[in-house]
């Protein structure tokens, strides 16, 4: 397999293991809750990065992160079946996803609320998740692609 996109996919991950994004949640994070914000934040990266231009990295980088996700999805100890029902579930939800954020910037608080809201349902206080998915936000407009590809950012 293709390393070419370890930083990127290495990078979501550490932001996806930050503890503070699971203090809401009023039980044991499970690997479910640990995949949904891993794509959430790649929802993020993609609506950032996306343009005609990258069009054709970024279709790299989505079939690695994709190619990862089920290699985990197996290491966690799925079998064959399982793991296509699975991973079928995590694009629909990964593209319902994109679609919903697709126009974040022009959202007002209350809708990005929402939308925060609807793919972190057992969460509790959204609120801070929205701040931290705002300033996540933020953070990737100021970067380049190229930044991402090239080293290993801190989260």
């Amino acid at each position: 397999m293709n390393e070419k996109y370890i930083h990127i996919y290495n990078n979501l991950i550490n932001y996806t293991r930050n503890k503070d994004l699971y203090k809401n949640l009023n039980r044991e994070d499970s690997f479910s809750d640990r995949l949904t914000l891993f794509l959430l934040h790649f929802s993020f990266f993609l609506k950032n990065y996306k343009n005609e231009e990258n069009k054709k990295i970024l279709q790299e980088i989505y079939d690695y992160n994709f190619r990862q996700l089920e290699l985990s999805i197996r290491e966690v100890g799925y079998g064959d079946q399982s793991i296509n029902k699975k991973m079928k579930n995590y694009i629909n939800l990964f593209h319902s996803m994109v679609s919903e954020i697709h126009f974040w910037d022009d959202l007002s608080r209350s809708e990005k609320l929402k939308k925060i809201s609807t793919f972190l349902s057992d969460f509790h206080n959204n609120e801070e998740l929205l701040e931290y998915f705002e300033h996540f936000n933020r953070n990737l407009s100021k970067k380049t692609l190229n930044s991402y590809l090239k080293s290993v950012s801190n989260p």
